[in-house]
Formats: C-alpha cells, structure tokens, sequence
C-alpha cells in the first residue's frame, strides 16, 4: 500500500491523501488551505499528476476537505466522485460558494490567479458526482478495469458525526484495508449524534489530530458548556445587549440555531428574530430537509420553523441600532474582513453591554483569533481595515468543538488496532502529543507522520 500526504503545508491546510492499494489509487479527500491565497492554497496534485487516478472520495463538505476537487478533477477528468448521500446534496452549493468567495477577493485583494475555477466548470462536472447511503459498501475502479476482469476494491462511508453528510471512509483491497477518519466527533452535538465507528477494524488508519494540542479539562462535560453558554446568553439579553456568535456556515451554524430554539421554546429566553447569513440559511435549509435521514437528535426540530431567521443584509447592518439585546449567527467563524460577522464586531468590541461569544477555533493570526485572544481594556490590531480597537464588550470561549477530543482519538486507534497510523490534519505539537501516546499504549502499532509530497510504503 502507498500513501502520499499531498496537504502541502505541515498544518491544518488543504487536506488531500492519495492512496494506491492492489493496483487501483484512489484520492481522499480535495481540499483547500484556508490561510493561503491562489494556487498556493491547493494540495499537491502536480506531485500525482502522472499517476492514473480511478477515483475520488469526499469525506465531507468543509472548503479545506473539499474546496479544490474541481482542480483535482482537471488534473484526473475520468475519475469518478464519491461522497455520502447527505454530501451529495451539499456539495455544488459549497463549491458555488467557494467561487463567488474567489471573485470577492480577486477584486478586493487583486489575487490575480482567482477564481481557481468558474460556475460553468462546477455545473459541468456535477455530473461526476455520486452520493451514497452510509454502510453500504461499493465498488470504486474505473470502468476499464472492472471491464478487462481487474477485482475491484471496496468502499464504504460510515458517519463521522462532525457536520451533515461527514464520513469515515473505509476501503476494502483483496488483502488490506485502510480507513481515514476524515473530520470525527465521537459526542453528541446538540443536533448531530456522535460517529459510528463501533466495529471499525483496519490494518493501516489515516487520522485526524485537531485537538492533540488541547487536553480535556477534569470534570469536563459538553452538557456543562452548553448550559455555561445558555446562561450567559440569558445574562447579556437581560442587560438589553447584542450577542454575536461567529461561526461557519455548514455545521456550527445550525448547532447553535438548535440550541437557541430550545432555550427559547422552554423559555429561558423570549422569542425574537436571529440574524443569520445568506449560506447559513441555505444550509440551515438543507438539515431541514434532510432532517430524517440524519442520525440526529430532535429530528423533528425544523429550524426555519422554530426561529424567525432574518438574513442579515450589509446595509442593514450598518443602519441597525444595537441596542434592545439581538441575537446574531453570523457566518465566518474567524471574522474574516468584508464579512458581516468582521463589521458587526468593529462596532460591539468598544460597547460594554455588547457581548461576542465564540463556539469553535479561531486562528490566532485572524481577526476573530486577536479578539479572543484581547484582555477587557486592551488596545490591540484587530485587522488590517479595521485598525486598532479597546476592547471592553464582553468575550467568552466556549468549547463546544465538532472534533474528537485527543484522549478519543488515542482510543479509537486501541479499537481500531492498526498494524501501521498515519497523523495528519492537525499542528506539529497536536500530531507529536498524539504520537507519543499512541507509542507508549500501544508500542507494536508503527506511527507515521508523512512529510507532504512523500512517498509512505505500509
């Protein structure tokens, strides 16, 4: 079996893993760096590019998992794209997204390579896209080869509880067996349950390693964190200040629509609108409509029926009086500029009333990252547009990750019980503290953290 990390950074970037096994190669995974700009923010497809691909498998719809699959698909056109069923309904709306986000910056950053592809590209190749229910197992090589009489491998989605339609992938060879975690959470969320990957044996695991630098407190529970969460909402609403959550659009969005729902329904809070952004709305829509074929909790909690959603508007926003305590679900979780989460920020962090509340990571070097990271009454840059800024609004982190918690990672590889693991998507420190363990619990399971670009033989 060969496996190449095509992720071209050493960070969490444009995930990407070729893997040939019996003969057949297949790509998991086509992602985009979020941190980089233009072809630099592509995975290593030139190092591939001779390699005869039969197909590609989507693990979830996230930009960094799936933003540059129409570029694969111009590198490898015959090979065929597999992802889950609820992915398949996601998938052209992200990649539309992704396009529309290229055109912003190319006129606002002067990034002349932008757009990395085009909406006619996208509707041109949705054609090649297959999505398919969890646990049933399928067959992957080209066409040619099933015809000349070559067995084919298998492949199988198990849900990975990380966001709509997130799968593990597992693949089957006549001889050996690979799995790739993609993006994991092994609790429940508010909506999603957590993964099944109960009876997941494999001899070689790809896995991710987001939190390997961030150890579980004692004591920790989510269900603490997310009443820590309902009762500090409960706090800023009744001194009549704003709260912004800053979140991306597809999974966090609707995690913390469906919390506010069923504060609101048990009245803990009064009902009123939630501001929302145009593509959170679109994938709020989308969990509805897929509400019952999802493994989730409330499934018959539809959330464009159970809250007044008001996409929030640029315009509106700058004319808007915070004032009166207003619920705002914006998306860009890292509050990058030109977004409204980034401009409704700048006019909260100089208010005490106003309060910004973030429920996922946020990088150090963006603006949301230097807003967490800011004291009550620091002055500091908060970005490049917006200069510097007092921050006296109220700020509060709560950990209510879509990630698998370190301490399970090292767990599912005891279960998984592996002959070889390779760590990726994650930092040098969070893949080494995974590493380290995993070496002294289990001392005959081989560890590998491939350099991208590079050839592995396990």
């Amino acid at each position: 079996m060969r496996i190449i990390n095509l992720n071209g950074s050493s960070d969490i970037g444009a995930s990407a893993w070729f893997v040939e096994i019996e003969d057949h190669r297949l790509l998991l995974d086509a992602g985009i760096h979020p941190k980089r700009e233009g072809r630099d923010a592509l995975p290593l497809f030139e190092s591939i590019k001779e390699e005869s691909l039969d197909a590609i498998a989507i693990s979830h719809c996230h930009h960094d998992h799936v933003g540059s699959l129409p570029v694969a698909l111009r590198y490898f056109p015959k090979a065929h794209v597999l992802m889950s069923e609820l992915s398949y309904f996601l998938v052209e709306r992200v990649l539309h997204n992704s396009v529309n986000v290229m055109i912003r910056q190319r006129e606002e950053l002067g990034i002349k390579e932008y757009p990395l592809y085009s909406h006619t590209e996208v509707d041109d190749l949705a054609y090649l896209f297959q999505g398919y229910k969890y646990n049933r197992e399928i067959s992957w090589a080209s066409f040619q080869k099933m015809r000349a009489g070559f067995p084919s491998p298998s492949l199988e989605f198990f849900d990975a509880g990380h966001s709509l339609g997130s799968a593990g992938i597992m693949v089957r060879g006549q001889r050996e067996t690979i799995f790739y975690t993609g993006d994991v959470c092994f609790q429940d969320q508010t909506i999603l349950k957590g993964a099944r990957f109960e009876d997941v044996e494999a001899d070689v695991l790809i896995m991710e390693t987001t939190r390997g630098n961030r150890p579980t407190p004692p004591g920790f529970t989510r269900e603490d964190e997310i009443e820590r969460l309902a009762q500090a909402i409960e706090r800023v609403l009744q001194r009549k200040g704003c709260i912004l959550i800053p979140v991306f659009a597809l999974g966090r969005t609707q995690e913390i629509l469906a919390l506010l729902a069923l504060l609101m329904h048990s009245g803990r809070i009064r009902k009123q609108p939630v501001y929302i952004g145009g593509l959170g709305r679109v994938f709020t829509e989308i969990y509805d409509l897929e509400s019952r074929r999802t493994h989730r909790q409330h499934t018959n909690l539809i959330l464009t029926e159970a809250l007044n959603l008001v996409v929030l508007e640029r315009d509106q926003l700058e004319k808007m009086k915070l004032t009166g305590g207003r619920l705002f679900v914006l998306t860009a979780g890292m509050m990058s500029e030109k977004t409204a989460a980034h401009d409704l920020a700048l006019r909260m962090i100089g208010d005490e009333r106003q309060a910004v509340f973030f429920v996922g990571y946020a990088d150090p070097d963006t603006p949301g990252g230097r807003l967490k990271a800011a004291q009550a009454g620091q002055t500091f840059l908060f970005s490049a547009g917006g200069g510097e800024v007092t921050r006296r609004c109220e700020v509060e982190d709560f950990d209510l990750t879509a990630h698998a918690n370190r301490e399970e990672l090292v767990d599912f590889v005891g279960k998984v019980a592996p002959r070889a693991v390779l760590l990726g998507h994650g930092e040098p420190d969070s893949r080494q503290w995974i590493e380290d363990q995993i070496r002294s619990r289990y001392p005959k399971i081989k560890v590998i953290q491939p350099e991208p670009g590079k050839s592995v033989e396990v």
